[in-house]
């Protein structure tokens, strides 16, 4: 019996001590759980918050890339407007440019109508006066309208004014013709002859020595007329006038 109260005593602090134990170990446990909650907490807290800055950066930089993208669009903008002022402003100088030139070529036609220029007539070439070349030309066009009066007027009056003028061969030629139209056959072989007398080379003298002996011919001057003709086939013998002289001759009698 006092045995059984041994063992039984020992068995109940055996019993107290595993009692124990399992309390120690079951507080352990609860304080490894609370430690492992307090770092998950803490571990979540700071992920929030890595997060909350996280989103407030992007935010940021979201704020960021719309002040940049607006900025952009007004650069844009304000390319647009200067490339089209830029545009705008070539135009406008090509315009000034422009009515400068029509304006400078409008001066110079207009000093071009009162300075002297080289023209070529009959091979020749000359200086003249604009005014001078316009009444010759003026009187060239009456006279191949047939108006020889007028035309004998025109020439005559051209030659008075401008005596010394490049034209004066033409022009006597032109008045001989239209004297010779007119039956003024006397005045024209003045001028005929006054127009070999200035220029024995010029391309209008064979015609012109025919010309006189034309005149003469109408005059009933045979003898003259011969004569004439003689001296044009020996003065221009290559010329085609002095082959109509030699056809001539064989018919004058």
């Amino acid at each position: 019996m006092k045995n059984f109260r041994i063992v039984l005593a020992a068995l109940a602090c055996v019993l107290a001590f595993n009692a124990h134990a399992a309390l120690f170990e079951d507080d352990e446990a609860r304080r490894a759980i609370l430690e492992m909650r307090q770092r998950l907490d803490v571990s979540q807290q700071r992920q929030t918050e890595e997060l909350r800055k996280a989103a407030g950066d992007n935010a940021q930089l979201r704020r960021s890339l719309l002040d940049l993208s607006g900025q952009i669009e007004a650069m844009r903008a304000e390319m647009a407007q200067m490339r089209g002022q830029g545009e705008q402003m070539t135009r406008e100088l090509s315009e000034v440019q422009r009515r400068q030139k029509d304006l400078s070529q409008g001066v110079d036609d207009r000093l071009r109508k009162f300075e002297p220029s080289k023209v070529t007539v009959d091979g020749r070439e000359f200086v003249a006066d604009p005014a001078e070349t316009q009444e010759f030309d003026a009187a060239l066009v009456v006279l191949r309208k047939g108006d020889f009066a007028s035309a004998q007027a025109a020439f005559g009056n051209f030659l008075k004014r401008y005596p010394q003028s490049g034209y004066k061969v033409p022009a006597l030629f032109w008045l001989g013709n239209a004297q010779y139209a007119l039956r003024n056959y006397r005045d024209a072989i003045t001028n005929f002859r006054a127009l070999v007398a200035t220029d024995t080379e010029h391309l209008r003298a064979p015609e012109a020595v025919l010309a006189v002996a034309n005149c003469q011919v109408e005059l009933k001057d045979i003898k003259g007329a011969r004569k004439t003709l003689e001296d044009l086939v020996k003065a221009y013998p290559q010329s085609e006038a002095a082959s109509v002289a030699k056809d001539r001759l064989s018919k004058l009698k």
